[in-house]
């Protein structure tokens, strides 16, 4: 008590603590309780709700760009394998191309073996009838020409071969 009557004595200097030092250490503990229902929880709640929604949208994010990265892959693969199907396609139809024009050239090869064999008997049959015919014209100018050189008909040289 000798403590609490030294406190209110006025304009002295104290150097032991008094009642004031409860009563701010309440006021303190008070503040602290008020601010923190009004004002450091709000505050706190908010600062989570934006960081769990910021976390969220960042999170969401990094899905987006894994689905985009998968799209992309599979698109890229589908690319590959259509390109490749092309490939194979245009690869069949130039063979398929080819083996046609070796089978028109082989059915033109021997359509010309058998227009030139034809040709060729044509043409020995010709020369035949052309060798025929021309030793027959041979003789008969050979006997034509003995007898004028003569002056003298030839034997063998017939009614054909006189010239009046």
């Amino acid at each position: 008590m000798g403590f609490i009557l030294l406190g209110l004595a006025g304009n002295s200097i104290q150097l032991v603590p008094d009642g004031t030092l409860i009563f701010h250490g309440a006021l303190i503990i008070l503040m602290v309780v008020v601010l923190n229902r009004t004002l450091f929880k709000p505050i706190n709640r908010i600062l989570e709700e934006r960081d769990r929604r910021t976390g969220g949208l960042l999170s969401e994010a990094k899905q987006t760009v894994i689905r985009i990265d998968h799209s992309l892959r599979q698109y890229e693969q589908t690319l590959r394998g259509a390109r490749a199907e092309g490939y194979q396609h245009l690869e069949r139809q130039r063979t398929e191309a080819v083996h046609e024009r070796e089978r028109q050239i082989a059915s033109a090869r021997d359509a010309l073996g058998k227009q030139t064999l034809i040709e060729k008997q044509q043409i020995r049959s010709q020369a035949e009838v052309a060798r025929t015919t021309l030793s027959k014209e041979a003789g008969i100018l050979a006997l034509r020409i003995s007898s004028q050189i003569l002056g003298r008909a030839v034997a063998g040289e017939g009614d054909g071969g006189r010239q009046a």
